[in-house]
């Protein structure tokens, strides 16, 4: 019932919407540089990736390579709503140690790990909420930025960096498509199944800023999309800023329904940062 109505009030939201903090909790832990965020029950799971080395760009391509894989750590850290830690499991393998957006399907979190560079290559993971347990899925050769689990069929839907192309496999890893996103608003960064077959994402676009040539403007977003076409079906800007400056879908975001509003949760900046708690009245 959340899910239809979730949906139905989704496809209300404009650019006119007025998005109202509602609270603002201080994570008592390093989250380093948070990328996905699911709510269960009483808790909050999120990927993040630590980074140990930046990625250098090359002059030229190496291999196939703009820039060297850096060193860097994948977490999965759980937090309760007064953002205390509870536990955390470390993710990834060699140079694959960035997490990206994570999803749950009632039973596991879904979470890719890929190397911090382009047409690179990730682990897929599922992960048992109980135990902090992952267990390994597939390999893709490919930067996976995000991930889906779609309810019906148990496909998974993934997209590459940058999130110009979506992926879906079978929950074996086998391919079953490879598809150009039509969309040219936002860079995805999280995104979660909502029921009827559908997923909203979250992101970011980086525009070059005329007051501030080093800074780009973030423009943030939210989109319905259509797991059976991969088309979007709604899609609207977000123009709220966290403490640090950073547009609140930078990373992290989770949506629910609560009473008649929408409810918007975000840890968009790095390194004990805060949960941003967001509600829309439709």
């Amino acid at each position: 019932m959340d899910d239809q109505k979730l949906i139905a009030r989704f496809r209300n939201l404009t650019r006119s919407t007025k998005w109202v903090l509602k609270n603002q909790i201080e994570l008592q832990f390093n989250n380093h540089h948070s990328q996905g965020m699911v709510r269960i029950g009483d808790f909050f799971y999120m990927s993040s990736v630590e980074l140990i080395e930046w990625p250098i760009r090359y002059d030229q391509s190496n291999q196939g390579y703009d820039r060297t894989p850096g060193k860097g750590i994948g977490h999965l850290f759980v937090f309760d709503g007064q953002g205390r830690l509870v536990k955390k499991t470390p993710l990834g393998e060699g140079d694959m140690y960035h997490p990206g957006g994570i999803d749950f399907d009632g039973t596991h979190i879904w979470v890719p790990v890929a190397e911090y560079r382009p047409h690179s290559q990730s682990i897929v993971y599922k992960i048992d909420p109980l135990t902090l347990k992952a267990e390994e899925s597939f390999r893709v050769q490919d930067h996976i930025g995000g991930l889906v689990r779609e309810g019906q069929n148990g496909k998974l839907i993934g997209n590459c960096w940058g999130s110009r192309r979506f992926y879906e496999w079978d929950s074996s890893g086998r391919q079953l498509l490879d598809k150009e996103n039509t969309s040219h608003f936002i860079d995805y960064q999280d995104g979660h199944y909502v029921g009827d077959g559908k997923m909203i994402v979250s992101g970011i676009s980086e525009l070059v800023n005329p007051a501030s040539k080093s800074k780009p403007y973030e423009l943030g977003g939210l989109a319905l999309i259509d797991l059976f076409t991969l088309e979007t079906i709604h899609e609207i800007p977000i123009t709220e800023f966290s403490p640090q400056g950073h547009v609140i879908t930078r990373n992290p975001v989770f949506l629910e329904i609560s009473g008649e509003t929408i409810r918007l949760y975000a840890v968009p900046d790095d390194n004990h940062g805060s949960l941003l708690i967001y509600e829309a009245a439709i």
